[in-house]
């Protein structure tokens, strides 16, 4: 029956549910990054017995207080153990966790299974915790997505709920694991776009879920910045050549990242030779911290801190080329896919040419994460946004100004494969529904011919097939809450209402009486709009 409440009522309900499903899922997400971050500390320190060195980590997170140690021969074997392992779990047509993210959403909402999360998620904890080019930010962005995958199971969700729960969820990983929540909401509603578009529909959810998860975070280990940054002045004018130097260069450096990971065979990263090419990029990971310098291990976020305190001089750009080289032969194996990696061959690079050019070795290493974030996310607004959580306020003219050019020059290549390049181009919000072949899509209809006379024969008296009715069109609907489990035979329609698919799993299937909906299913519906409207008012009504 149709709802008696009227239509605005039913909007502000809708509203209110998100907005308390956005808390409850941030608080979710926030104890599981407790968990996440105790259980990764026990892996670290397992790491550092086994290779004899550990990467210094960041004040925000408990680094920096450690020896490095010297890392051990026998002990760097078991890099290309782990590379192969780590290339054998992250399926290639999946991806890493935040390439995962955001194809997902563009498929409408058709994430990897919990089996292929799991696998990513066992993955990115094993090549973090030996020090492969994994960001620290990849786990923390899987188990966001886990947590909607659970508050699913105790809440009815409808696909419109899961998808947008499921950024918001990421948002919650990712700002306990930057400390900056505001900047983490920013970045999933702009990753998802090539260019400067956003989703400003699941902004408040990100942000709402962003800002709790850090929040139960951060009563366990703390409110600390990321990095410890003194007070910045405002960059005088005087040094504003020397930091557009810095910025081109980092964002030239990043360009060509994109292409020099392009050169690379697609048939050499995929089947048997996935995990093959796996156990060579942690030999040669091993080999550099052997023979170079052993800070190529880690995400370099505690590189980054030692160049925003001024304790890297122009050798800082060494180890940023080494990180570069890194990435760019591992982009299409899921290294270093995430925001830590990105920021810490950006924020080398920048302290390095800092260096040179005499300048303020933090307003330059922070100007090189940001256009070196920039270009390999296309978030150029989050990227300032990260900077200035991290830098302070006065940094944010130089953060905006890096972040355009950036974003302005690179293009819209980036290291994320599934990134639509518009609004338009994602299946989300395309105007008409993604059918298969074979299922037709039914404009509107010009209005009726008079009606025959009744003496003449109708088709159906004929023995033909009768015609749609006038203006009847095809809409798609998520399941409501309140017919999940039913079978399409004891649906109730309103007159003029008929389903003629069911999505699922991509595919549209016919229905058959017998079949039983679930929360991943959608609904084909070919109806009049006067139909649908009395229908709508049912559908929306809380499960």
């Amino acid at each position: 029956m149709r709802s008696p409440l009227p239509r605005a009522v039913l909007t502000r309900l809708e509203t209110g549910r998100l907005v308390v499903l956005s808390v409850l899922l941030g608080a979710l997400v926030g104890g599981f990054c407790i968990l996440l971050r105790l259980g990764l500390d026990l892996l670290l320190e397992l790491g550092a017995q086994v290779t004899g060195y550990s990467p210094p980590g960041t004040p925000g997170e408990g680094g920096l207080l450690m020896a490095f140690g010297t890392a051990l021969p026998w002990g760097l074997l078991a890099l290309p153990v782990v590379g192969a392992a780590y290339a054998w779990l992250v399926p290639q047509e999946a991806g890493d966790a935040l390439t995962q993210l955001v194809r997902g959403y563009h498929a409408r909402g058709q994430w990897p299974g919990v089996a292929v999360q799991g696998r990513t998620l066992a993955a990115t904890l094993l090549g973090y915790g030996s020090g492969l080019l994994v960001g620290r930010d990849a786990p923390f962005t899987l188990v966001g997505q886990l947590g909607t995958r659970l508050l699913r199971q105790a809440t009815r969700l409808d696909a419109v709920e899961s998808r947008t729960l499921t950024l918001a969820g990421a948002a919650a990983g990712l700002g306990a694991v930057l400390h900056a929540p505001l900047a983490a909401a920013v970045l999933i509603a702009e990753v998802l776009y090539r260019r400067f578009e956003f989703e400003f529909e699941v902004l408040m959810p990100c942000v709402l879920a962003a800002v709790t998860g850090y929040a139960v975070y951060g009563a366990a280990f703390g409110f600390m910045p990321l990095f410890s940054v003194e007070a910045l002045p405002v960059p005088a004018l005087a040094q504003a050549p020397a930091f557009l130097g810095v910025a081109l260069a980092v964002t030239l450096a990043g360009w060509a990242s994109l292409l020099a990971c392009r050169v690379i065979p697609e048939t050499w990263t995929s089947g048997f030779w996935r995990p093959v090419a796996g156990g060579a990029f942690g030999l040669l990971t091993a080999a550099i911290a052997f023979g170079s310098t052993p800070a190529v291990l880690g995400d370099g976020s505690g590189w980054v801190q030692l160049g925003l305190s001024g304790f890297l001089g122009p050798e800082a750009l060494g180890a940023g080329a080494w990180r570069w080289l890194l990435l760019a032969l591992g982009a299409r194996l899921a290294f270093g896919g995430g925001v830590l990696p990105s920021v810490g061959v950006g924020g080398l690079l920048g302290a390095g040419l800092g260096a040179l050019l005499g300048v303020d070795p933090t307003v330059a290493t922070l100007i090189g994460a940001v256009a070196f974030l920039t270009v390999t996310l296309n978030a150029p607004v989050a990227a300032a946004l990260l900077a200035v959580a991290w830098g302070g306020d006065a940094l944010l003219p130089a953060a905006l100004l890096t972040a355009g050019l950036a974003h302005v020059l690179s293009g819209e290549s980036g290291l994320l494969p599934g990134q639509a390049r518009s609004r338009a181009a994602s299946a989300v919000h395309a105007g008409v529904p993604l059918l298969p072949d074979g299922v037709r899509f039914v404009p509107r209809r010009a209005p009726a011919v008079p009606a025959t006379p009744l003496h003449a024969p109708s088709p159906a008296e004929e023995g033909g097939p009768a015609p749609l009715a006038s203006e009847q069109e095809l809409y798609r609907r998520a399941v409501p809450p309140g017919w999940l489990g039913a079978r399409l035979a004891v649906l109730a329609l309103p007159p003029g209402v008929e389903v003629v698919g069911i999505v699922r799993d991509g595919a549209v299937r016919l229905p058959r009486p017998e079949l039983r909906l679930t929360a991943d299913d959608e609904l084909v519906f070919l109806a009049r709009p006067d139909a649908y409207a009395a229908l709508e008012g049912v559908l929306r009504l809380p499960g």
